[in-house]
């Protein structure tokens, strides 16, 4: 198992699944960073990191090519723009990209989380999601998704994922730290 003083979560402290990612990074002992921008609300406060203008434009991308793989357009392109840019510095940051949301038929995840996702297949980075619907783990493997229960085994992941996560998401987050790092340091009250 990897010694969790080594492991940095990178993520974006919203709540739900970036929310749950960062309280059991807090419960482990794993340094927490959360990349956030100006007027940008967030739940997490641990480990906060806001982008500047120059630090956003590093993940600047073009919307239509966004759109394009994503299969989907948007129609608070600004806001949008940042919360995509701020998503690169995640996946940039963490080497293994780990997700809760749902699977979509033309194999992209769901909202926002879909560009991180999408970024960790296009830098070939190890990628994992949770879909809530399916209540199974997938790794993306060869261009499709498989079925596998992850193991967090690298310094740097990102843990990024729905607003609106289950209960049963919400113990796949807890069981991947539990397999990942073993007991926790101390528990939560």
């Amino acid at each position: 198992m990897t010694e969790t003083i080594d492991v940095t979560l990178y993520s974006g402290g919203h709540r739900g699944a970036e929310a749950e990612f960062g309280k059991l990074a807090e419960r482990w002992g794993i340094r927490e960073v959360n990349f956030s921008f100006e007027g940008h609300n967030i739940e997490r406060t641990r480990g906060v990191r806001v982008l500047g203008s120059e630090e956003l434009d590093k993940g600047d991308v073009s919307m239509e090519i966004v759109s394009a793989r994503m299969g989907r357009t948007y129609s608070k392109a600004e806001t949008v723009r940042k919360v995509i840019q701020s998503i690169f510095h995640m996946v940039n940051n963490g080497h293994h990209v780990i997700a809760v949301g749902w699977i979509q038929p033309d194999d992209t995840f769901k909202g926002g989380t879909g560009w991180g996702v999408e970024l960790a297949k296009l830098f070939n980075r190890p990628v994992n999601v949770y879909d809530q619907e399916r209540k199974t783990w997938f790794s993306w493997k060869d261009n499709t998704w498989v079925a596998e229960v992850p193991v967090i085994i690298d310094k740097t992941f990102a843990g990024t994922g729905t607003r609106n996560l289950s209960d049963e998401g919400r113990r796949a987050i807890l069981e991947l730290f539990e397999n990942s790092f073993g007991p926790a340091k101390e528990k939560q009250p």
